[in-house]
């Protein structure tokens, strides 16, 4: 009895393992091949806000594009139960408008996360870092607006203090810039940005590199 009784344990157990590899193929098939789950990694999503909108105060290229890639990436995290944390700018001093609400793509919802800052630093003067560390996070996936500000500026700080970064490329915007006469266009600040984040303080990735790692 004890040997039949275990050769339907060791049954069960092979069955359960080719239907979630048959699960697994199917994801795959789909193009649904889940990124890595794991409890130390959290998804910080920086400004985006309707200020960086059409008919917002510092309208950015490509915003709405941005948005959609976030929020696929938010849909990620959501599904895999993993830490949410929403980083919100606010003025130093005056009212806090509509202008400063976050968009309704990203919009947190009960449970994530919200921290407010006054400085392109999203770990300056915020609580960011103790809520991390209280989490026990030690891996980070940054999404966001502007990227050569205030994306990059928690990008440096995060890896400063340990952090594994990963920046999803097309899930942040930005805008055209000048200096000295020279007018730089918006693709040109997103991708200097990154090429000097990359390697050495960040990870860079796609949306769909991100969605599709094992």
């Amino acid at each position: 009895m004890r040997t039949a009784a275990k050769a339907v344990a060791v049954l069960a157990v092979m069955m359960c393992g080719a239907g979630m590899a048959l699960a697994a193929e199917a994801g795959a098939r789909l193009g649904e091949a889940p990124m890595q789950a794991t409890a130390d990694q959290a998804l910080i999503i920086i400004d985006i806000q309707n200020f960086y909108f059409e008919g917002g105060s510092v309208p950015l290229t490509g915003p709405i594009e941005a948005a959609k890639q976030a929020r696929r990436v938010l849909d990620r995290f959501r599904e895999r139960r993993l830490p949410v944390i929403h980083v919100r700018h606010v003025p130093a001093s005056g009212p806090v408008t509509d202008q400063y609400a976050i968009r309704p793509e990203v919009a947190p919802i009960a449970g994530e996360k919200v921290v407010e800052k006054r400085y392109a630093n999203s770990f300056r003067d915020t609580s960011l870092l103790e809520v991390l560390r209280g989490l026990g996070v030690k891996r980070l996936v940054i999404a966001g607006m502007q990227t050569h500000m205030c994306v990059e500026a928690a990008a440096r700080a995060a890896a400063d203090l340990g952090f594994e970064v990963t920046v999803v490329a097309d899930a942040c915007a930005t805008r055209p810039l000048e200096y000295g006469g020279v007018k730089v266009p918006a693709d040109q600040v997103h991708a200097s940005t990154l090429a000097a984040l990359k390697g050495t303080y960040a990870k860079i990735v796609t949306t769909d590199e991100l969605l599709n790692a094992r």
